[in-house]
């Protein structure tokens, strides 16, 4: 069960999680089902009934699954979690989970900043850039769950085979006074001492875009496609300038040939990107975009590279607004920030 902790239009604009579906559902032993947080009403009708939460596809309750996967975007998301649980009747932590509950794993944007808020809930983090480390993570668990159906042993094995997975289990953490971490050290002599995040460099793809089309998203009948990854900029507030360190870009040539499949088939497509002013060919992409007849929008650029081209492309497009951040009042707290705009 791959689950995003908001609501089903949230969940479906996120296009990492599309992308894990993706991955998941390409391989013939896997069947991934999506589950979302249920809304107010539909959320007080569970309580109400006492009802199980169920997967999207089939209607099966979480507790049926092998796996219960977490992607995880947002720390305001963390409650959620907890909520889904208390719906999928599973036990919150997971010293009180025995071996006949799914195992509980996550990954995403905010496990690479910090899993350790989640360590008492969740059994296994997957560190790291999806398609990298969720297509390692399950063929080695396809490998080796035929030995065992021990929860600890399969554990130790993933975190032991494959890079990138933390299993706080198999760790001690200690913490000093202020909270912050003192001692992280591993139990087992196999697994790593620092677990180190999966990316993959360069960045060769494949072409990271929607999988499913709905009209009930925040990006409604638009399919999202990533043109790169990270950004040099390194604003201090900005999680995308650094734990998608370094920036990369996918090549020129494999995206203007996978958006002349794209535009058979949908006319609207959304740029995703930290910084897409930052992409060399983004005008020319646009461009021809344009020229075949579609349309697009872009989710995120900066002030100070802001082409005249582009702009004009963009004035050509259904994108009604531009939003431009200086982040700060001053010059002076612009640079603290590491936002190097002047005036």
């Amino acid at each position: 069960a791959l689950i995003y902790p908001n609501y089903y239009q949230v969940g479906m604009s996120n296009l990492g999680f599309q992308v894990v579906y993706g991955i998941l559902n390409e391989n013939p032993a896997i069947v991934a089902e999506r589950v979302f947080l249920p809304e107010q009403e539909e959320l007080l009708l569970y309580r109400r009934t006492n009802q199980a939460l169920l997967s999207l596809e089939s209607q099966t309750p979480l507790l049926k699954f092998d796996f219960l996967a977490f992607s995880l975007s947002f720390e305001n998301d963390y409650p959620n979690i907890l909520t889904i649980f208390d719906l999928s009747k599973i036990p919150l932590t997971c010293k009180d989970r025995g071996e006949n509950y799914p195992l509980i794993i996550a990954g995403g944007v905010t496990t690479f900043m910090n899993p350790e808020p989640l360590a008492s809930f969740i059994d296994c983090f997957l560190i790291g850039e999806g398609e990298v480390i969720v297509k390692k993570f399950f063929e080695t668990y396809l490998d080796f769950q035929l030995s065992t159906s021990n929860k600890e042993e399969i554990l130790r094995v993933l975190a032991s085979e494959v890079e990138g997975v933390y299993c706080p289990s198999l760790y001690k953490v200690t913490y000093k006074e202020d909270g912050s971490i003192g001692s992280f050290t591993p139990l087992i002599p196999s697994i790593p001492s620092k677990v180190k995040a999966v990316k993959q460099v360069p960045f060769k793809g494949p072409l990271c875009q929607s999988k499913i089309i709905t009209p009930s998203t925040e990006f409604s009948d638009t399919i999202l496609v990533e043109l790169n990854r990270g950004c040099g900029a390194g604003c201090r507030f900005c999680a995308a300038g650094y734990v998608y360190r370094p920036p990369r870009f996918i090549e020129e040539e494999k995206i203007f040939s996978s958006f002349k499949d794209i535009l058979e088939e949908n006319t609207r497509i959304g740029l995703i990107s930290p910084s897409a002013t930052d992409v060399p060919w983004i005008e020319g992409l646009t461009n021809s975009i344009l020229e075949r007849g579609g349309d697009f929008s872009v989710s995120s650029f900066r002030a100070d590279s802001l082409t005249k081209g582009l702009l004009e492309n963009i004035k050509k497009s259904s994108q009604k607004t531009l939003t431009f951040a200086p982040e700060a009042g001053s010059e002076r707290l612009r640079m603290a920030i590491n936002k190097k705009l002047t005036t």
